[in-house]
């Protein structure tokens, strides 16, 4: 019954208690589902999720907080619709996205997020 116990998921179950050390104190940034079991949409969009996560291997880290486990988390992030999915960068939230979309919004999302922490010299310098 412990979904955390389930070892091929991708997606970290994470709770108040190692919330700071597993999202906060982070190396990369983070990728945070805020979420419910009874939620339709977020069933919905579990699937997505973990793709992404495997896509994302080693550069972003992916974690599902459930607010009814959870509620001083959800009432510190104000958490007032779910699925509520956030992206975290060195301790503090970078994006936020309310609601269930395709993979192509989280997609965008999180390269427009982790783009800039990639070397600047990739950017093309125009001369004249």
């Amino acid at each position: 019954m412990n979904k955390q116990a389930v070892s091929s998921e991708k997606v970290i179950p994470v709770n108040e208690t190692d919330f700071d050390s597993t999202v906060l104190q982070s190396e990369v940034p983070v990728f945070v589902d805020f979420y419910a079991d009874w939620c339709g949409p977020c069933n919905m969009i579990a699937p997505t999720i973990e793709a992404l996560s495997e896509e994302y291997a080693g550069k972003v880290k992916f974690v599902k907080i459930n607010v009814d486990n959870n509620q001083q988390l959800a009432m510190k992030y104000d958490i007032m619709s779910i699925p509520t999915s956030m992206l975290f960068e060195n301790g503090s939230v970078k994006d936020s996205l309310i609601g269930a979309y395709p993979a192509s919004a989280y997609r965008q999302r999180i390269d427009h997020a982790i783009k800039p922490r990639r070397s600047e010299t990739s950017i093309p310098t125009v001369r004249q």
